[in-house]
């Protein structure tokens, strides 16, 4: 019953609030660049990802998965690369499409459920690397991503995919989307959404007449958004369509590999349904732990210490036997 009743994690009490501990680390954190040696692999139908690596010739590798509108440069996705090398992972980082320094070539991008792109990176990386593991850690979006992927089925698991590790996931994102548009997060979802329409005008610029911008800057929700772009775009009926399809929570009861999802009971993004207790309790490989503070991929350091407490619970979990 990996249920995780009890988090040890408590952030500082200068950041009072789950927004507080949310915003700091976005605006203020910096990190060294740990990910060095950039590669392209063109996938199959025609398109491209970008990747980086960090290696150290180990024989342990862990492959790291940004939330929405971030990219492989992001202060946690840093931060965690930095921590891992530090105990001896090598590490492989990923923009997801249309996060990289220049857009994709097709027209579809990314979105919560596309795992064919993970796959790919991951086949990618045991063609590659001769790590004898192989570890998972998504962020946000990136850990809705693993964990339907590790859920699905659709194809076996490498035997070298061995544990993996999830922070701030909107397991059902209708529930997160609407939680998104409370009048309370407003902030969060105007920033989100600015960056999201710029990406959809260069994509009418690359593909004229496939997309119409009529209305594009009156957007102001998630919902509006995916049904008008996001689902049509990637084959969905709507956004409902496309939430239900691609909501990790229903994927995670058939979770094979040791897997721990940690989500702050104060995250301003998530709602009552994106805390998969029920799936935890009858698992004997998913672990949720839901510290009491955290807010949205925070997880400051707490009295004493500098590295984030992501960092470290992700590589106490990754480490065990």
């Amino acid at each position: 019953m990996p249920l995780i009743l009890q988090s040890s994690y408590r952030s500082p009490a200068w950041l009072p609030s789950g927004h507080a501990q949310t915003i700091f680390p976005a605006l203020f954190r910096r990190v060294e660049r740990v990910t060095s040696r950039a590669e392209r692999l063109e996938l199959g139908d025609g398109d491209f990802l970008e990747l980086e690596w960090a290696n150290q010739g180990s024989s342990r590798l862990a492959i790291l998965s940004h939330g929405l509108e971030a990219n492989l440069q992001a202060p946690y996705i840093q931060g965690m690369a930095a921590a891992l090398v530090r105990r001896g992972w090598d590490v492989l980082v990923w923009n997801f499409r249309g996060c990289g320094r220049e857009p994709n070539r097709l027209l579809k991008m990314y979105h919560s459920g596309a795992t064919e792109d993970l796959q790919a990176i991951i086949a990618h990386a045991t063609s590659n690397h001769a790590a004898d593991s192989i570890d998972l850690v998504g962020f946000s979006l990136g850990g809705n991503l693993t964990l339907k992927y590790l859920g699905e089925n659709q194809h076996p698991l490498n035997p070298r995919l061995k544990r993996a590790v999830a922070f701030s996931v909107p397991c059902d994102l209708a529930c997160s989307s609407k939680q998104l548009a409370l009048r309370s997060n407003k902030i969060y979802m105007e920033r989100f959404l600015r960056q999201m329409r710029a990406k959809i005008r260069t994509k009418a610029r690359m593909f004229p007449g496939q997309l119409d911008l009529t209305g594009l800057d009156q957007i102001r929700t998630f919902e509006e958004f995916d049904d008008r772009y996001t689902a049509p775009i990637h084959g969905f009926r709507d956004a409902a369509d496309y939430w239900q399809q691609n909501s990790c929570r229903p994927f995670i009861p058939r979770i094979t590999i040791p897997t721990l999802l940690v989500n702050a009971a104060n995250d301003p993004f998530l709602g009552d349904e994106c805390y998969p207790r029920d799936e935890a309790d009858g698992s004997s490989t998913f672990y949720l732990e839901t510290p009491c503070t955290g807010g949205h991929v925070g997880f400051t350091p707490q009295r004493g210490k500098s590295e984030y407490a992501s960092e470290t619970r992700a590589a106490e979990f990754l480490a065990e036997t």
